[in-house]
């Protein structure tokens, strides 16, 4: 089954955001991942929404997904994107 990596992204340091961003897209190729959605700000139909950016990355599993939010390449974008932007990342079964 699927799986799909929702990132909700508030960027605070917009200069080192930029040094994430290659870290981060390489790190999902190299596990498969297919982007579907990239730095997309929303447009809210209903309630109150936040300041934020959009990313959704989908694997082919969450044990794939997992095992990239694991690897050194992604941990090296997780250390250049500290102090850049305050993230929430979630991962859900698709169908």
């Amino acid at each position: 089954m699927t799986a799909i990596v929702v990132a909700r992204i508030r960027v605070t340091d917009a200069d080192k955001y930029e040094s994430y961003k290659p870290l981060s897209k390489q790190a999902i190729e190299e596990f498969g991942g297919r982007y579907l959605v990239r730095g997309a700000a929303p447009t809210t139909l209903e309630g109150k929404s936040d300041d934020v950016r959009y990313v959704v990355v989908e694997f082919a599993s969450v044990e794939a997904a997992t095992k990239f939010y694991d690897s050194p390449g992604y941990l090296r974008a997780r250390q250049a994107r500290e102090g850049a932007s305050e993230t929430v990342i979630d991962v859900v079964e698709g169908v």
